[in-house]
């Protein structure tokens, strides 16, 4: 049987370390937080490889759910710099494992998912973990969450075309917004915005790729 233990300090030091990751708390609940748990039965034993794990397929018009790369994944956490004691909105949570991590960095986390699978497996994964500093909500991920709002720090979980306006109103000033902007393979830039007198400040910080994340599409405009 796999030892899971070992699996999390392998991925650690040879998936986390490796790409720059060098924040302890971050690296602590990457450490500690049972990845395995996350993910469908069948695809426990590859819970720690360095890939995204898919946890609802896609269908026509319908784009398919994963659990980012651990790489990927804890580059953006650290550049969010969370705090104890901060409020965190968790867009696009899937199965809960994102707001798992969080959970151990931040005081409270909203985790936003619509897909009401998805988040009712996060519920119950996350309570089953005793982890009570997680709310899981359900709505448009593009709509973000105003009821939970102001956030300290705002994560948006997949690569998207734009940030909606609706996030600059739901943090707070001074507050962090991390998202991969671009779906074009390494095209797309990691960026931090950050609420400047009521408006959003974008600070691009590194090339990377992620998967899309549904919703977040720039409207066309009509073609003759």
């Amino acid at each position: 049987m796999l030892d899971f233990a070992k699996a999390r300090t392998k991925m650690v030091d040879t998936q986390v370390r490796t790409v720059d990751v060098t924040d302890y708390d971050l690296l602590a609940a990457l450490s500690e937080v049972p990845r395995e748990r996350f993910v469908p039965p069948q695809l426990e034993p590859l819970a720690y490889i360095d890939e995204d794990l898919p946890v609802r397929a896609p269908e026509p018009g319908r784009a398919g759910r994963y659990v980012m790369e651990p790489g990927p994944f804890a580059k953006l956490v650290q550049l969010a710099e969370i705090g104890a004691g901060e409020r965190v909105l968790d867009v696009g949570c899937a199965t809960g494992y994102s707001a798992a991590v969080l959970a151990r960095l931040a005081g409270t986390v909203v985790a936003l998912e619509e897909d009401a699978g998805l988040a009712g497996t996060a519920r119950e994964t996350l309570d089953a973990l005793g982890i009570g500093n997680v709310e899981v909500v359900e709505g448009p991920l593009a709509a973000g969450w105003a009821a939970g709002a102001p956030y300290d720090c705002i994560l948006i979980e997949g690569a998207v075309e734009r940030v909606p306006e609706a996030f600059c109103d739901q943090l707070r000033e001074g507050g962090r917004l991390v998202a991969v902007v671009g779906t074009f393979g390494l095209a797309a830039r990691a960026t931090v915005f950050t609420r400047v007198a009521g408006a959003l400040s974008a600070r691009p910080v590194f090339n990377t790729y992620v998967r899309p994340l549904p919703g977040f599409e720039t409207p066309r405009g009509f073609v003759f």
